[in-house]
């Protein structure tokens, strides 16, 4: 039986609050985010956008490849919901994305054929800088509680607080600096599981948790594990379970 949601969320903010004091992986960090969005929250996936050097968005983390498929989709066709949430630094709310072909025509026709149905996006967001965005999909129409909203406002808080943590006057600059670290790094991450799910014979998400397992097992960061994997000096395969296959 698994633990009890209120367990779980107080662990999850008690996580992300350790970011704030000690060292940590940001990329970790903002992968564990969108894993625990679809964990706690009312919603079947989720992904996390941030800005680079030059003021454009990028996909940095995500709960499932299939989400982070429909990001790129976004960004590609310059329309979308999470693209809307970092212009404006609003919340988007659409509870049926067949009736929002009116607002974004391609990405809506998209998403449906995908088996996306409603999305609820919150912005990343320093005093008046929006850095990112948090975006949760759900596979059925309808409204998200509330709370759930709430909860995935405070995650995004707390994520954007901890990249810019320690930050003095220059903190713009410095902020761009830091999301831009996060954007190598996903560049590593991604081409590690890549290798990773084509070596082993499996699909890209279990690449992806195989190598999440090789770093927590050893203590150490995602990216040098991918990094580590791609020269060739570490097998994350050993994370995986006796008698598991490639996926259906």
């Amino acid at each position: 039986m698994g633990k009890p949601r209120e367990q779980r969320l107080g662990e999850v903010f008690v996580s992300l609050a350790d970011t704030l004091v000690a060292d940590y992986d940001v990329i970790d960090l903002l992968y564990n985010l969108s894993t625990a969005c679809v964990e706690l929250l009312a919603v079947d996936t989720a992904g996390i956008m941030v800005t680079d050097r030059k003021g454009s968005l990028h996909t940095v983390a995500s709960s499932h490849e299939r989400t982070e498929l429909l990001e790129l989709f976004q960004l590609q066709n310059n329309e979308g919901p999470c693209l809307d949430t970092f212009r404006q630094g609003q919340p988007v709310t659409c509870l049926d994305l067949d009736r929002a072909r009116g607002r974004w025509p391609t990405f809506s026709a998209h998403a449906h054929d995908r088996g996306y149905r409603s999305v609820h996006t919150r912005p990343m967001r320093v005093r008046d800088t929006v850095i990112g965005a948090l975006n949760l999909f759900g596979d059925q129409t309808g409204a998200v509680s509330e709370t759930d909203l709430l909860t995935a406002q405070a995650f995004a808080d707390i994520a954007t607080i901890s990249i810019i943590k320690d930050r003095t006057a220059d903190t713009l600059s410095q902020l761009v600096e830091q999301l831009q670290t996060a954007l190598d790094s996903r560049v590593i991450i991604e081409q590690a599981k890549g290798m990773l799910a084509e070596r082993g014979g499996v699909e890209v998400d279990e690449a992806f948790s195989l190598l999440r397992s090789y770093a927590r097992n050893h203590g150490e960061r995602l990216t040098e594990v991918a990094r580590k994997f791609l020269d060739g000096t570490v097998d994350p395969m050993t994370s995986r379970p006796q008698g598991s296959g490639r996926h259906a």
